[in-house]
């Protein structure tokens, strides 16, 4: 008997839960256990957006999720600014984790916010856009700029929803504690350029205590190449 697990599947910036639909179906369909919350002020969650909402309430969320779904021996998986979460998730609740899987993700040191971990064109793009929204809000870039597949753009697009741009100022703690786990896996993007990720995926190829998997696609690899993830995720448990 295969042995059933649970998945908690944590989005990126601007998106929801809903970009796991092709990962949590297929999952499920073979008995294992997954969640895949919204993080507070986006997409269905988006009317609690506020100034308040910063990476603390996100890792709330998920710390929540775990203590109150009363949920162990979890395989953890972030896509990428959800690697700020769920790093801070593994410095408060380590022992409810079994692994931890970072898709196309940040993956930070102790005490660095998103913005010190992307190129200074990005950090300029992020920070003008901010300002143009009161800095309250980073609108969602296109989907086309994180490669995603021709035929499902429109749909990404349609999906995101403004990312509070607190999140992204905000320092996080957790790396030792994460690198304490039984498992670490992390899921580069290798379809779509030279990215703010691809350092940290070249830095990693340096410590034989990660596994190391290439995705050939965009970033969003649960929506372009679903199947994959799945099996990587499988992989992981």
């Amino acid at each position: 008997m295969t042995e059933k697990t649970t998945y908690v599947l944590v989005h990126g910036a601007w998106h929801g839960g809903w970009c796991y639909k092709r990962v949590a179906a297929p999952l499920r369909a073979r008995g294992h256990q997954v969640y895949t919350p919204t993080l507070t002020g986006l997409c269905e969650r988006s009317h609690l957006l506020a100034a308040g909402v910063n990476l603390s309430t996100h890792i709330a969320d998920i710390v929540n999720l775990l203590r109150w779904e009363e949920l162990t021996d979890v395989v953890l998986c972030g896509h990428s600014y959800a690697g700020m979460v769920i790093t801070g998730v593994a410095g408060l609740v380590p022992e409810r984790i079994r692994s931890v899987v970072y898709v196309d993700a940040y993956l930070p040191e102790e005490g660095q916010n998103t913005l010190d971990m992307v190129p200074e064109p990005f950090q300029r793009s992020f920070q003008a856009s901010a300002a143009r929204n009161g800095g309250l809000v980073i609108p969602p870039f296109p989907s086309e700029i994180l490669g995603v597949n021709p035929r499902d753009r429109a749909w990404v697009d349609a999906q995101c929803t403004s990312q509070p741009y607190a999140t992204f100022l905000e320092c996080v703690a957790g790396r030792g504690a994460v690198e304490r786990l039984g498992k670490r896996m992390y899921v580069y993007a290798s379809g779509w350029g030279e990215t703010p990720f691809t350092a940290i995926h070249e830095r990693l190829k340096a410590n034989p205590s990660w596994t190391l998997r290439e995705a050939p696609c965009g970033h969003d690899v649960m929506v372009d190449m679903p199947e994959l993830l799945v099996e990587l995720l499988l992989e992981a448990a």
